[in-house]
């Protein structure tokens, strides 16, 4: 059984008196361990697919499950509990507070999945050993390089063990040479932790990681 499963995926907007159709039954589904790149030029849908598998945004019809329990559209109070336990994010613009050190980042990421004290900040250090930045535990993001705030945000999502990790174009605000490092990074650590992996990308490196790469065109996947 797959572990993040989108079947006819609809999503409307109202645009004043006018219903705007982005997303027009996308489908996809991505197994433990698997590395899925999603392609498609601006406007094509991939950034409302994506936060709708994030369970950030609610679709208009059709069916996500994630870990074998589906989202119900009808209850979004739902949402925050499907992002905790089940969803790890990565984002373009890293996202991570200032003011906390690179280990207290991905501890605070555990504290919000209810784990606190030693056990999470073992767990936090074990997370930034496995992304290759024990000695750098204690740097604030502004002493880190893009690289290395990466690779803290990376470790974020790992924390908790959410089986499904959902990158939104990762590489895109780092160089050629430390962007090949973090997709290599991304792909060791998906296999040996047998977590899911979904980036949403216009990086063409991102094809030597994948397993598979889908296109999405006016709201629809191209498989």
């Amino acid at each position: 059984m797959s572990v993040l499963e989108a079947t006819n995926v609809t999503k409307s907007f109202r645009e004043g008196s006018e219903s705007v159709a982005v997303l027009k039954g996308a489908s996809l589904a991505l197994d433990r361990g698997e590395i899925v790149a999603l392609e498609g030029p601006s406007g094509s849908g991939k950034t409302t697919f994506l936060t709708i598998l994030g369970c950030m945004l609610t679709p208009t019809s059709g069916r996500v499950a994630i870990d074998g329990r589906e989202v119900d559209p009808n209850r979004p109070d739902l949402l925050p509990e499907f992002r905790r336990e089940s969803i790890g994010f990565v984002f373009q613009q890293f996202n991570l507070f200032p003011a906390l050190t690179a280990c207290e980042n991905v501890e605070y990421a555990l504290n919000l999945k209810g784990r606190y004290g030693r056990s999470a900040r073992r767990e936090a250090e074990r997370l930034l050993e496995a992304v290759g930045l024990s000695e750098r535990r204690g740097f604030l993001p502004s002493d880190l390089s893009g690289g290395q705030k990466q690779r803290v945000a990376i470790a974020r999502a790992l924390a908790g063990s959410a089986p499904v990790l959902l990158a939104d174009e990762p590489t895109a605000n780092l160089d050629s040479q430390v962007g090949t490092q973090v997709l290599d990074l991304f792909r060791r650590l998906a296999k040996d932790e047998q977590r899911a992996l979904l980036i949403v990308t216009h990086d063409p490196k991102v094809r030597g990681v994948a397993d598979r790469v889908v296109q999405i065109r006016d709201g629809v996947i191209l498989n």
